[in-house]
């Protein structure tokens, strides 16, 4: 029997946080039912999108999240985003299952499918999603521990679910397919206490998984 779990894993590197008014700068994309076959590709930003600045929403400036130079944003030579989502739309259409998922991939979801409009793209992008934090809040409750909690919210991040799979945490500036590969292998890990992916081999899954 083949992997049941047919979902696209997806990740967005963006200049901000608000889909309307900021751009998509790269995707990367792992299809989970088949992890060989993954998306990554960068873009220039679109006219007059605008590039979020330390202290905005209360967050680090984008660039300096993600690494991209203000000069690479806007470089001509690149693809625009039209192009990078149209070749997106067409590499979903070669996975079996077209559900996304991810660490809140509700904010991957709204800034492509905004995106898709703005250049006007047919193309329904996918509602419902997989969201990584729940399955990781599920596995406490499961278990009968917990969850970290701040200010009596969850305080569940990837980096915190990576650790809890065995992993090491996220590379700093973030890549958006380094990205999709980490929260695949993890979704692997906590639904089906299996290594996804080679390169993660070297990483043992962790005892508390296997029971």
């Amino acid at each position: 029997m083949g992997n049941p779990n047919k979902m696209i894993v997806i990740d967005v590197e963006t200049t901000g946080v608000i889909p309307t008014k900021h751009s998509i700068l790269s995707i990367g994309a792992i299809d989970f039912n088949n992890p060989e076959n993954q998306f990554y590709e960068e873009c220039r930003i679109w006219d007059g999108a605008q590039v979020m600045q330390d202290g905005e929403e209360g967050m680090l400036s984008a660039l300096k999240i993600n690494g991209f130079t203000k000069e690479e944003i806007r470089d001509s030579k690149k693809k625009s985003q039209k192009q990078v989502l149209e070749e997106l739309y067409q590499w979903v259409q070669t996975c079996k299952e077209q559900t996304f998922a991810g660490e809140n991939p509700f904010f991957d979801r709204d800034f492509i499918a905004t995106s898709v409009k703005r250049e006007n793209i047919t193309w329904i992008v996918p509602y419902r999603t997989i969201d990584l934090h729940t399955v990781a809040y599920t596995y406490h409750l499961k278990k009968g521990l917990l969850p970290p909690l701040k200010e009596k919210r969850t305080a569940i991040n990837l980096d915190y679910i990576l650790t809890l799979v065995g992993l090491p945490e996220e590379p700093k500036p973030h890549n958006a397919l380094t990205g999709a590969k980490m929260e695949a292998e993890a979704f692997s890990r906590l639904l089906q206490k299996k290594i996804l992916l080679k390169e993660f081999e070297k990483y043992p899954i962790p005892e508390h998984l296997e029971d």
